[in-house]
């Protein structure tokens, strides 16, 4: 019971950090970009209230890590104006880009925390080396969990921001008519394939954390 607690909580603190500091990349980055909606509506800001959604910051991650599998999750999407930003379409993919790209640095930093320190053993991402190794760990996998999915090239994912600046505007239509049911796609996504999800959500992660150790030289 003790341990299912320390879990929960660790977390939960985790993923308000790790997902109020990736919404707050998306405002700021749009705001360079000269759109200062996220500004207007009190977005930009690092106050995880302001950016909480009950289900994908806090239950869905709180099962999945009860669970063991990969941790992904997301907020309430930072609002953005594209058709305000510089550069078009790829100044929005730079928006939508911000907020994993800070999730993948925070797992990298964290990563070589864990090496400098000689906590826990960085392939399996098993957990040990007291309560400053554990928290270590979880911010490397929960990072790289919300790095990985939102990466995912789906409406309303950030990942699907960068096929708008590839894509012709025939893809871009149906993207846009998909990304108009919003989280509902995620729901689904979550749903329907969540088993397959976090097969390809594992592979993916290994992947990037023997890259880490490679360059940590572990």
């Amino acid at each position: 019971m003790e341990s299912i607690v320390m879990t929960i909580a660790i977390t939960i603190g985790v993923v308000l950090v790790s997902m109020t500091v990736h919404e707050a990349m998306h405002g700021f980055v749009a705001y360079w970009l000269g759109d200062d909606t996220a500004k207007d509506e009190g977005r930009l800001t690092l106050n995880p209230i302001k950016h909480i959604d009950p289900f994908l910051t806090i239950l869905l991650p709180v099962m999945l890590a009860i669970v063991g599998g990969p941790i992904f999750g997301g907020a309430k999407p930072v609002p953005f104006n594209p058709n305000r930003v510089r550069y078009d379409e790829w100044g929005a993919a730079l928006v939508a880009l911000a907020g994993p790209l800070t999730n993948l640095l925070i797992a990298f930093v964290s990563f070589g925390l864990m090496v400098a320190l000689g906590y826990g053993q960085v392939n399996a991402l098993m957990l040990g080396g007291g309560i400053v190794g554990t928290i270590l760990q979880y911010f490397v996998f929960i990072n790289l969990g919300f790095f990985v999915f939102n990466m995912l090239p789906i409406p309303p994912l950030d990942g699907s921001r960068v096929l708008y600046a590839l894509a012709p505007d025939f893809v871009r239509r149906g993207m846009e008519a998909i990304e108009q049911a919003g989280l509902l796609v995620v729901f689904a996504l979550v749903l329907l394939a969540g088993s397959l999800l976090g097969q390809v959500m594992q592979a993916l992660m290994q992947f990037i954390l023997q890259g880490f150790a490679a360059v940590y030289g572990v």
